[in-house]
């Protein structure tokens, strides 16, 4: 039967952000030609909070964008017919731009394979740099993340899942053992 602890409860994710937003702008030095772009699903949310979290520090609203990289996962073929693709949008032109891609959990490193692969399809960014609220560790792809919320050790048989109250109605971080 499955175990589930809880890694970040809604203080400690609010925390974690407002390091990682501090972070961000330390890594690209200011604020100036920066884009956040999260990955659909919980990425996006995340994105936009960190963005809120720049905005209120630096002065400036930063250009946020969204990736849904369904289209671009090496496992399509085994997703079915018809696989369900959401939005992806960029709020400008990419070309020169230091990006940071936003996402929930970084696992395998596949997810951000296929961000990366898409976010090549509309310019090319000077620099990209990742950023995670959870690292689990388990690369099966030589991918790390530079700015990190918390880090767990889990296993295969292992998930971590993120809530958002934006679409989960609460904010946390949980550990579920298989």
């Amino acid at each position: 039967m499955p175990t589930t602890s809880r890694i970040l409860d809604e203080r400690a994710m609010a925390r974690a952000l407002a390091r990682m937003a501090s972070e961000i702008v330390e890594r690209c030095q200011g604020s100036d030609d920066l884009m956040l772009v999260g990955i659909q699903r919980r990425g996006v949310e995340l994105a936009q909070r960190l963005a809120e979290l720049i905005q209120k520090h630096e002065g400036r609203a930063v250009p946020l964008g969204k990736l849904d990289i369904t289209l671009y996962r090496d496992d399509l073929q085994s997703i079915g017919p018809r696989p369900v693709v959401g939005e992806t949008s960029l709020p400008g032109d990419l070309d020169g731009q230091t990006v940071v891609i936003v996402d929930d959990v970084l696992y395998t490193g596949r997810t951000i394979r296929a961000a990366l692969d898409e976010l090549a399809d509309f310019g090319r960014p000077r620099r990209i740099f990742l950023c995670v609220l959870v690292d689990r560790g388990g690369r099966e792809l030589p991918i790390q993340a530079d700015v990190v919320g918390t880090t767990v050790t889990t296993t295969q048989g292992d998930r971590v899942d993120v809530l958002v109250r934006e679409r989960d109605g609460e904010d946390a971080a949980n550990l579920v053992r298989a």
